[in-house]
């Protein structure tokens, strides 16, 4: 069974930064791409980013595209979510998410493995 821990939500202010990280551990984790996906309250669950652990550029949701960075530690399993100029849109549940079974990368249904979610709650 694949494990992944989602850390570093909290509260800050519009235009603050935060840094997420996201650990997998597990016999069975696949080195696949790996996404942070995110839920606000009473909306849809949305794509934010992914990355490759074979290497390759990160790409992102258009919504977070120059604010957001997703970079990937090989030696840690851990792949973290860079969040700067944050808006108070970007409120939500933050998961990260894993076994990705190929297709297209932005619809959640397409990855196995999820985190419990943190949570960020950006101020006006």
């Amino acid at each position: 069974q694949v494990q992944l821990v989602e850390s570093g939500g909290g509260l800050v202010q519009a235009g603050g930064s935060l840094r997420l990280s996201c650990a997998a551990s597990g016999r069975t984790f696949s080195r696949t791409d790996m996404a942070w996906f995110r839920q606000a309250p009473g909306k849809e669950r949305d794509f934010v980013g992914g990355i490759r652990w074979s290497g390759g550029s990160p790409y992102y949701a258009d919504s977070v595209k120059g604010r957001f960075t997703i970079s990937a530690d090989n030696a840690k399993n851990t792949v973290y979510l860079q969040m700067n100029s944050l808006k108070p849109d970007d409120t939500a549940v933050y998961y990260c998410a894993a076994g990705f079974i190929g297709g297209k990368y932005s619809d959640g249904r397409l990855y196995n493995d999820w985190g419990q979610g943190t949570q960020v709650t950006v101020s006006s």
